[in-house]
């Protein structure tokens, strides 16, 4: 895009503030609606009987004035309702030992429907047809529509009240202009490049995704009024907030509005900004698969190693892609054969050693586009997307286990922590919609995840693999040599160009962004095959590296499903919920409750392959090899029927937090195995249910928040690392006292807690301190020797060796591609990928015990126990010696050698307010306690 031509900027916030002072009034008074508040809607049916609560940290509210930003910044006073669900959130670390049915309302919000006349601390109508209630206590904004038209203009007018700036954000990452709208920070740029690169669009292309849901008829033509409505309801706001001063400050910061003279404008929302908006939640939370070309890495550094046939023993034992030791959310037996591991698979495309190159993506850079790092942070953290995420969790045990014969739920989405958050809460009723929950910013027409009359439901990260990777054979047109360069590739016999897609970013300094002037092209190169994401050789041969996803060009196709789970007369039963999770094409793992049964339901379009196709190996780009009944004008192919989905009603409990779904459902990437931190979760609901034990709402929060604070190594791995090394005596004093304090720490329950509310100091912090230090040198150890160091880089490259909560204690990658999510700090969500399950499976072997599934050969000492008690001796000593300033280095929030600050919550500031850190917690970001007691 062109650098836009900015107003008057600000010279200080001197300045600011004095210019913000002269129009207190107008900044302070909330906007008129406009209309006279209608008279309230009766009550919508409520089957929960006040035993629904919910929380979303760090509170509703999230716009804040340009006045309101610099009187925070200055003297730390925020807007009301901006964080006062975050102290509630926080405080149930400490307080569930103690939780009582009662006392849950500390630190849960009343989810019930309506707001009780007392407690109502606003009414606007900004039509006559809608009217919006916020409730004293949180903020949040009740809707009630007497038209369908009116209920959505409302849900659009209150999100833009609470999410205007974020949404704004988010349409310009889903378009890859980050930088051209909030600054030239490295971090901007990166993450537009990240999202360019995983779901590139023109603005027709957008524009085709709507067009091709109006075709659909049905429930589609009213899912797009309802679109249409709601942003009507948004641009409505807008205005508003323009004539009256009342927009959020940030657009003054960077540049968009002059804080003086109001010159200036925020751009009107549109249907295509939504698919844009879309996209970002579908590529961060709903994708799977796609780690092909890391996988086959491995394999060749395998093969290298071992020989053909060893290494690839080797490789398939590292992927775990159907471990027999992995915690299932199916844990009745019940299989669910898809992307299976072929014995003699045909059409892969193994790269040749060393010939893999990135495909470039910056073109034409200027100015500040040249360099790497910038003083600037950017609004978001610029691995946002390429960092691997393990999001959510879920608890859910039947009525036949529970305290009162209701089915109890605690569950909900783990999606990192901001401020403002990227879920919003809302209560939506109308005509066909009946609802309260969360919903991302921008996409608020329909709660996503959340409650309707008398039952609930909410999703995890499935990631099931529904992205593939094609090696496509190069050409010319010219009759030239064939080189990696080559911009025309084969299908089907013709040599065809690649469509070139482009964005054009520039941006200047503003105060917000100091970052000098730049600019630069995104280039991504598209072909039938998918998405242009590499190139090398394969047997020689130059090829194109592809990546397709069987979502891509259909990122608005969800918003079928999440209507129907909104609309009280679609969802009714357990086989109703399930039947509108099969019109949600993201990979999801829905979870639901009533007054009688919990169900699941695995999402997702998942393409038939061809017979013999390995899907976690790159594949050879010929017709034979191509998903079934694919189309590549429409992005379209064949795919697994919904009753080949992972699927149940009624078993005994779930647990999920971004586990194997169940036997035979093969895993998309690696470290799936016999160690994972669903385990946390189900020894906790298997413990509650033993011997005829019946899980309550207190308990299930119980269980939930006790897992929130283990640490999975400790909890798993440490007992196999203390029986080798306690298999002889230790005699070293500063091994023996390590082991003696990892001892106590393990008999005192392995959690990261403070010693008491607000210590900020760990309980057994000397012994979280020495495993941090411990596990990437365990690692390197154990697996270092075996792997040598070819196949240990690659191996970082498919799987990260820790994902501590500090986002610290990364280990040595010997130069490898090592996977950003290792180095995001203060993110809360912990222990999802890491290679505890291999130094578990080998440890135990070499231990002599049983292991289901083990590696192909043992590395801890060579299998040796002696070999390897020494190995752990040595990386115990050597760790037990790392100082806190060493093993917690300190960072722009936190002072060197502090352990507590490190591994602290932040809620990272996507504008200008900021909120207090929090102790760590690895729980939900949104989360809903619910059980019913009646139904319809």
């Amino acid at each position: 895009m062109r650098p836009r031509t900015r107003p008057h900027r600000l010279r200080s916030a001197a300045v600011a503030l004095a210019s913000a002072l002269f129009v207190t009034a107008a900044l302070t008074a909330p906007a008129t609606a406009g209309a006279t508040p209608s008279p309230t809607a009766a009550a919508a049916p409520d089957y929960c009987g006040g035993r629904c609560t919910d929380i979303l940290p760090p509170g509703e509210n999230g716009n804040a004035t340009l006045a309101e930003i610099l009187l925070n910044r200055m003297f730390g006073s925020r807007p009301a309702h901006t964080d006062d669900q975050l102290g509630p959130y926080a405080a149930l670390a400490s307080g569930y030992p103690g939780l009582t049915e009662a006392g849950l309302r500390s630190f849960f919000n009343d989810a019930s429907f309506g707001v009780p006349a007392d407690q109502v601390a606003s009414t606007a109508s900004p039509r006559p047809d809608v009217t919006i209630v916020r409730d004293k206590a949180t903020g949040v904004p009740h809707i009630t529509g007497t038209t369908r038209y009116g209920t959505e203009f409302g849900a659009g007018y209150a999100a833009a009240q609470d999410r205007l700036w974020v949404m704004d954000l988010f349409r310009h990452v889903g378009r890859g202009e980050l930088s051209g709208f909030a600054g030239g920070a490295a971090a901007n740029r990166q993450l537009e490049q990240s999202f360019w690169q995983a779901a590139p669009y023109t603005e027709a292309e957008l524009q085709q995704q709507i067009d091709a849901l109006a075709a659909r008829g049905g429930r589609a033509t009213q899912a797009l009024a309802d679109a249409n409505a709601y942003l009507d309801g948004i641009n409505r706001y807008v205005t508003e907030a323009y004539n009256g001063r009342t927009f959020p400050g940030e657009y003054d910061l960077t540049g968009h509005i002059d804080p003086i003279t109001n010159a200036g404008s925020i751009a009107p929302f549109k249907l295509t900004d939504l698919v844009a908006l879309a996209s970002v939640v579908g590529a961060l939370f709903g994708s799977g698969g796609g780690g092909e070309l890391a996988s086959a890495q491995v394999r060749s550094a395998a093969e290298a190693r071992y020989g053909k046939d060893a290494g690839d023993a080797v490789w398939r034992s590292l992927r775990e892609a159907d471990d027999p030791e992995a915690v299932r959310t199916l844990h009745d037996g019940q299989s669910f054969p898809y992307a299976t591991v072929p014995d003699d698979p045909r059409g892969q495309a193994l790269p040749d050693p060393g010939s893999v190159v990135p495909e470039r993506m910056i073109y034409d850079a200027t100015g500040s586009a040249n360099t790497a790092t910038t003083k600037a942070n950017g609004v978001l953290p610029g691995n946002l997307l390429t960092a691997k995420h393990g999001m959510s969790n879920a608890l859910l045990v039947s009525g036949a286990h529970t305290d009162d014969g209701h089915p109890v739920a605690v569950f909900g989405p783990q999606t990192g922590y901001f401020a403002p958050q990227l879920l919003m809460l809302e209560e939506l009723q109308g005509p066909g919609i009946s609802a309260r929950g969360a919903a991302f910013a921008g996409l608020s027409f329909y709660v996503q995840l959340g409650r309707g009359q008398d039952y609930a439901w909410s999703a995890t990260s499935a990631g099931q693999d529904i992205t593939d990777t094609y090696a496509v054979p190069l050409c010319t047109t010219d009759g030239s040599p064939v080189t990696t360069a080559a911009n025309s590739y084969l299908w089907h016999g013709s040599c065809v160009p690649f469509d070139r897609l482009e964005r054009k970013d520039a941006w200047s300094p503003t105060t917000a962004d100091s970052t000098p002037a730049g600019s630069y092209t995104l280039v991504m190169y598209r072909s039938d095959y998918g998405l242009v994401t590499a190139r090398g050789t394969v047997g020689g041969a130059p090829v194109a590296f592809t990546s397709l996803r069987s979502t891509y060009r259909h990122e608005a196709d969800s918003i079928i499903g999440f209507q129907e789970l909104n609309d009280p007369g679609a969802v009714h039963d357990a086989p109703s919920f399930q039947q509108a999770a099969q019109d949600i094409n993201y990979t999801f793992n829905w979870f639901y409750a009533d007054s009688r049964d919990i169900a699941y339901y695995n999402s997702g379009s998942n393409p038939v392959r061809a017979p013999g196709v390995d899907p976690g190996l790159p594949v050879l780009a010929q017709p034979v090899y191509e998903w079934a009944d694919f189309d590549p004008a429409t992005n379209t192919a064949r795919y697994t029927p919904p009753a080949e989905h992972p699927q149940s009603v009624n078993q005994d409990y779930y647990v999920s937090w971004n586990n194997k779904q169940a036997d035979g459902y093969t895993t998309a990437g690696f470290g799936n195995g016999s160690v994972h931190r669903a385990n946390l979760l189900d020894d906790r609901v298997r413990a509650l249910l033993q011997g005829g034990g019946k899980a309550s709402r207190v308990s299930l929060t119980q269980a939930m928040e006790s897992a929130a604070l283990a640490d999975l190594r400790a909890e798993d791995v440490l007992p196999d690392l203390i029986r080798v090394l306690r298999s002889a005596p230790v005699t070293d004093p500063a091994a023996a006292t390590a082991l003696q304090q990892l001892e106590a720490w393990l008999a005192d329950g392995a959690q990261r807690k403070e010693t008491s509310p607000g210590s900020h100091g760990y309980a057994d912090a000397t012994a979280i301190r020495v495993l941090d230090a411990w596990w990437p040198l365990l690692a390197d150890g154990v697996m270092r020797p075996g792997l040598g160091d070819q196949l240990f880089t690659a191996l970082t490259g498919a799987l990260q060796i820790n994902e501590s909560p500090s986002g610290g204690q990364t280990g040595a990658s010997a130069g490898g591609p090592v996977s950003a999510n290792e180095s995001i700090p203060h993110k809360g969500s912990a222990f999802q990928y890491g290679w505890w399950s291999y130094l578990d499976k080998d440890l135990r072997s070499v231990l002599g015990d049983p292991v289901a599934g083990p590696l192909a050969r043992p590395f801890c000492g060579g299998g040796d126990l002696t070999a390897c008690r020494n190995v752990l001796l040595t990386t115990l000593s050597q760790a037990a010696a790392r100082t806190p300033a060493q093993v917690y280095p300190g960072d722009a929030d936190c002072a060197v050698g502090d352990q507590w600050c490190a591994d602290t919550v932040i809620q990272r500031p996507l504008g200008g307010v900021t909120d207090d850190r929090t102790t760590w917690q690895n729980r939900p970001t949104y989360q809903q306690v619910v059980q019913f007691s009646a139904h319809r």
